[in-house]
């Protein structure tokens, strides 16, 4: 008998998702016990101290929803506190550089920790296995260790360019963190050496015991407000107490009669839905997969998706968003007529490059049908660890518009615009795809191509997430190596900037299971990340 399906880009968390199913637990439970095991084996992707959005589609209770549990920013921020130290901005908006980096590295850049509450809520709510009992498996991980992968290595040893934070920092600045991570010899494990984190398999025994409260109001929390107050962090109990999280409907869209269902601002489904409703107006399949024509044709939907949230996306209890007008086919149709004219969309930065996507995702689905799609988060790693408590909290205040007026700017309170579009497609009433992705603001742009990729050119999953990607956040159109150089010398000869990446496999890491016309699933893994697809 089939159990169920668990797909994510760490083997061990994709294993310990795929045992709850084998052991009678749904896609929820399934879900936290990779999201948790995440946390552990990918501890600056995600953590109990992040953020996300997670899509449920639970058949057998006939209901569809997304808890979304975005951070927000402390109660103590200013809307101008960061004006006066703006050094630039990342070439895909994905945050802001500042004097000192205190908006990306160390207490200040700490925004509300939700993950865990989310967690506690989907299990409460609509899983049937108990929080502790899902914690044994990450519990595991922390006391006996995991084997560094090479993409966990490869994070740690990257080097950012022009001002923003090398990745080394995370590790080596705060004296807690550098306790786990960096050896006695000075230097961090390789690919197959084994990192042990006591301090965070004791904080998951008190949590399995004391419950989630404990985090947010009990004697985790007072650790946690402890070390802000001596280190000048902006979080108070008064945050933390606050800590709720979001139920919503899920954003629908229509592509050449698939229905799709994605998430609500302040995540990225609207930048997706929008996409898709431009692209529509074009034959793509007859244009040809990644030919020039079809790169330079989506590169324009996704430099308009993306001046588009600039301008007009945030936090929807601040900022007033026109989703009806630009999710509309109208004005998707305005913005087609536009391309087909040649016009090319010009994205305003303030010049920068790039920077770090530091997220990870999990698809689950079970034999009653449930299925599962979350996105969290670290957004960047803060590089703080409270002493004795063993997680990295996130760094999302680097995303926040230093700027006052803007849609990103920072209000006590707010949260901040996330790419994360965990979404599934449906044909008719049927399941076609769930999909997802961690890659920063790389994420909808890869999405939007998996779902192309399924619904215009056939795909199953795998072939879907695997094939070459490109990314256009900017003025510059970013593609893999995998492109081939002819096609790059066509679109030069259009007139854009391209840029190859050594990579084959980049732009976001999309996870996705999709369906066949019987019902039968099939996972596929991005090959880029080191994680895989499991049925059970």
């Amino acid at each position: 008998m089939t159990h169920g399906i668990v797909c994510a880009p760490q083997p061990e968390a994709v294993e310990a998702g795929a045992l709850i199913l084998k052991s009678g637990g749904n896609a929820v439970d399934a879900a936290i016990a990779c999201a948790l095991v995440q946390t552990v084996v990918d501890p600056q992707m995600c953590g109990i101290a992040g953020f996300g959005s997670m899509h449920l589609y639970l058949k057998d209770r006939g209901e569809h929803l997304f808890i979304d549990f975005h951070g927000r920013a402390p109660l103590m921020v200013k809307e101008d506190m960061w004006e006066d130290l703006i050094v630039g901005e990342a070439e895909d908006g994905f945050g802001f550089v500042l004097k000192g980096q205190i908006n990306e590295l160390g207490y200040a850049s700490i925004t509300t920790p939700m993950s865990l509450k989310a967690y506690d809520e989907a299990l409460k709510r609509f899983g049937t296995k108990s929080l502790a009992e899902l914690l044994e498996p990450a519990i595991d991980y922390a006391e006996n260790g995991f084997m560094v992968r090479p993409h966990v290595a490869h994070f740690w040893n990257q080097v950012e360019t022009t001002g923003r934070v090398s990745h080394m920092k995370y590790l080596t600045e705060d004296p807690s963190s550098r306790k786990i991570y960096v050896k006695d010899n000075g230097e961090v494990r390789i690919p197959g050496e084994t990192l042990k984190n006591p301090d965070l398999a004791n904080t998951y025994r008190k949590i399995a015991e004391q419950g989630a409260e404990s985090f947010y109001e009990g004697e985790i929390a007072e650790a946690i407000i402890s070390d802000m107050k001596d280190n000048g962090g902006l979080l108070t109990m008064e945050d933390l107490k606050a800590v709720d999280v979001n139920q919503t409907d899920p954003l629908w869209g229509e592509y050449r009669g698939f229905r799709i269902a994605t998430n609500q601002p302040p995540g990225g489904g609207i930048m997706l839905i929008e996409m898709l409703n431009i692209l529509e107006n074009f034959d793509l399949a007859a244009i040809g997969h990644n030919s020039s024509e079809y790169i330079a044709i989506v590169s324009e939907a996704m430099k308009i998706a993306t001046v588009d949230k600039d301008q007009h996306v945030g936090d929807p209890n601040f900022v007033d968003i026109p989703v009806e007008r630009l999710t509309s086919k109208d004005y998707a149709q305005e913005q087609a007529d536009r391309i087909k004219q040649g016009v090319i969309t010009h994205v305003p930065r303030i010049k920068l490059s790039e920077e770090s996507k530091d997220t990870t995702h999990v698809c689950t689905t079970d034999d009653a049908g449930n299925m599962v799609s979350m996105t969290h988060s670290l957004g960047m790693p803060s590089g703080t660890i409270t002493e004795g408590l063993g997680f990295m909290y996130n760094g999302c205040m680097g995303v926040f518009d230093p700027r006052p007026g803007k849609a990103g700017s920072l209000k006590p309170g707010k949260s901040r615009f996330t790419a994360m579009c965990p979404t599934m497609i449906f044909d008719g009433d049927n399941p076609k795809m769930i999909i997802g992705a961690p890659g920063g603001t790389y994420i909808t742009m890869g999405v939007l191509q998996g779902v192309l990729n399924a619904l215009d050119f056939g795909m199953d999953a795998q072939k879907a997430v695997a094939a070459p990607r490109i990314c256009t956040t900017s003025d510059i159109i970013d593609i893999t190596n995998r492109i081939p150089r002819f096609v790059e010398n066509e679109l030069t000869d259009k007139g854009y900037e391209v840029r190859r990446s050594p990579l084959g496999y980049h732009f976001a890491g999309v996870h996705a299971i999709s369906f066949d016309d019987n019902g039968k699933g099939s996972g596929g893994a991005d090959p880029g990340r080191d994680g895989m697809a499991l049925e059970v």
